[in-house]
């Protein structure tokens, strides 16, 4: 048995939602990735239980230009996973502004998650000082605003294959 899915990536400029996609779709990361132009749609089949799921992922652009095109990526979405870096605090905020768009315009039975991105750059530091956005702060809005909640590193994958099989299963639950 087989269905079809739409998850939409969201997010702003380098927060790192292609390196996620590009972690999931192929186990890869590069360095200096070009921005994402409009939006880019990749293709996984993706099995949980007894299903096979061809999941479709639009990869949309954090460019300011291209956000009046990113109705149309999740209008239809079952799934969106919304970025953002926790070495900047304003990418949270701008978060929390996808979600809001999300909650007035999106699919009403969306699920949403929120993913932390670039913990690995915030490790670096001894006194968090490369951390701008605390694990407690995200998680408390996360769960307020009924989100799947993540933290991740896309350059060195931990956390990623997570954040897909725990919206999978989610949608599972949902959609069966």
């Amino acid at each position: 048995m087989s269905s079809n899915l739409i998850l939409v990536v969201l997010g702003e400029f380098a927060v790192g939602r292609s390196s996620l996609v590009l972690r999931f779709i192929n186990n890869d990361f590069q360095e200096n990735k070009e921005p994402t132009v409009g939006g880019t749609y990749l293709r996984k089949d993706v099995r949980l239980e007894d299903k096979i799921f061809k999941l479709g992922i639009w990869d949309t652009s954090g460019n300011d230009k291209y956000h009046l095109l990113t109705p149309i990526y999740y209008r239809n979405a079952h799934l969106a996973i919304v970025v953002y870096d926790v070495t900047k605090a304003s990418t949270l905020d701008k978060a929390k502004l996808w979600v809001k768009k999300l909650y007035r315009q999106a699919n009403p039975n969306i699920i949403i998650a929120l993913v932390g991105n670039k913990i690995d750059l915030a490790q670096h530091f001894e006194d968090d000082d490369g951390r701008q956005v605390s694990t407690e702060e995200a998680m408390d809005y996360a769960f307020e605003n009924d989100l799947l909640f993540f933290e991740i590193s896309a350059k060195k994958g931990g956390g990623v294959q997570n954040v897909f099989e725990e919206i999978g299963l989610n949608c599972h639950i949902l959609y069966n």
